[in-house]
């Protein structure tokens, strides 16, 4: 029988162990040609070799959404099948779209599967999956947003399936090195961000193979190991970068505070030059004054290590600041991070009454109506304040009574009791005497 390339199984091959000096997979295997004329049953295109002297295999089959699991057919007739399996010898993992299915020491020769396998696809061979992912730049930033991209590889080869990213996970953890010279020592670890390849977010195109990672720096400044992470359904690998260092947002915000009407609060953006060139910063956000309402601003130009926005007094009570900052590092490297949210309280005037702070921290005038029930409530919380002090004083003084009605008569009682001891004893004594003399 010709051996051609017919309908591929769209699988996955993995030959992950061995046995030493065992033949290897070849990277593509091919499947037997079924001739239409004498074979009408297209199940039987889905043939396939394993070659001799395999430790150890894993296939990943793939079939149309919601179907059920596929059957193996071995050379010899038998069937495996996910509910009747040798479970030393074989592991099933099935998933709504694939199978992946383990087999230890599989028997060599043609095997064939049978199931609503996708069409127009291929079998490959995997030695060992891994991922490259381009080294996180030397300056990196608590608060930036970080686009890194990473590729599948399959030995020395890339992997090109677009389905693949239904069986894998990438994800990416941030340890603490644990280094008592950083913010960071005995932080727990950090979930960063899972590679995606689905062309949502930073991710350009779809099923490119080309995985894409949003990490977003929001945490302690500090020293940390990324772990890369890939997940298959029966085993995972990492990789490990050489820890890098988080240096602290480099922006910090001060305010210069007033309750003035038809004034202005001063807003200094500060800028720590250690690590980022301080004229290419610029800024954009909102202020957010007491009663929510909403601002926008920007700050795209200035040089030094300041920027200076006025933002008017509406009223008093709590304003904040959002920002984001947008610059290059003092290698070049353009960055965007988000600034620590900001916020100021600002009280009003001593002899101004016409303001209460509610139970969020938001400061609002009071109308004549609120002021004269205020007023009222506060005559009436004070008369009560005098009327329960007045209480305790009369309770304090009728009980101070008590205890000196009390005291005086157990002194009295004491000194009744010592004067009938005494006069008791007074009066033994002359009559001892008496009695010593007669018998003298």
């Amino acid at each position: 029988m010709a051996v051609l390339y017919s309908r591929l199984l769209w699988g996955l091959v993995a030959a992950f162990s061995c046995v030493a000096g065992a033949q290897q997979l070849p990277d593509e295997i091919e499947y037997y040609h079924s001739d239409e004329k004498t074979n009408q049953i297209p199940y039987f295109d889905n043939r396939f070799r394993i070659d001799a002297q395999i430790d150890e295999v894993t296939l990943i089959f793939y079939r149309r959404h919601g179907s059920q699991p596929i059957i193996l057919v071995r050379p010899d007739g038998s069937k495996l099948k996910i509910n009747n399996l040798p479970e030393d010898k074989v592991e099933w993992f099935d998933d709504s779209t694939y199978d992946m299915i383990k087999i230890k020491k599989p028997m060599p020769g043609p095997w064939q599967a049978i199931g609503n396998i996708l069409p127009e696809s291929k079998i490959m061979v995997l030695s060992e999956v891994k991922i490259e992912v381009e080294s996180l730049p030397e300056i990196l930033l608590a608060g930036e947003t970080l686009k890194v991209t990473g590729k599948l590889f399959n030995g020395d080869r890339a992997i090109d399936i677009p389905g693949f990213r239904e069986v894998i996970n990438l994800d990416v953890d941030f340890y603490s090195t644990n280094n008592s010279a950083y913010d960071n020592f005995g932080a727990e670890p950090i979930k960063l961000t899972t590679f995606r390849d689905d062309g949502r977010d930073l991710d350009e195109y779809a099923g490119d193979n080309l995985f894409t990672g949003e990490f977003v720096l929001n945490f302690a400044p500090g020293e940390w190991q990324p772990i890369y992470l890939i997940k298959l359904p029966m085993a995972t690998r990492e990789l490990r970068q050489a820890p890098v260092i988080l240096h602290p947002t480099p922006v910090t915000i001060e305010v210069d505070t007033t309750n003035e009407e038809e004034a202005f609060h001063k807003v200094h953006f500060v800028i720590d030059d250690s690590f980022v060139d301080p004229d290419s910063l610029i800024f954009q956000g909102n202020f957010v004054f007491p009663d929510r309402q909403v601002e926008a601003f920007s700050i795209m130009e200035g040089s030094g290590g300041e920027r200076i926005k006025e933002l008017a007094f509406t009223e008093p009570g709590i304003y904040r600041v959002k920002t984001r900052a947008f610059g290059r590092t003092k290698t070049g490297r353009e960055f965007r991070l988000v600034i620590p949210e900001f916020a100021f309280n600002v009280e009003p005037k001593a002899d101004d009454i016409n303001f209460t702070v509610d139970e969020n921290g938001q400061t609002k005038k009071l109308t004549q109506e609120e002021i004269a029930q205020q007023q009222a409530e506060q005559r009436a919380f004070e008369l009560e304040q005098e009327r329960i002090r007045q209480e305790e004083e009369a309770a304090e003084r009728q009980q101070q009574m008590i205890t000196i009605i009390v005291v005086s008569n157990l002194v009295i009682l004491v000194i009744a009791v010592a004067a009938f001891f005494i006069l008791r004893w007074r009066k033994k004594k002359p009559a001892k005497q008496e009695a010593k003399q007669e018998e003298a």
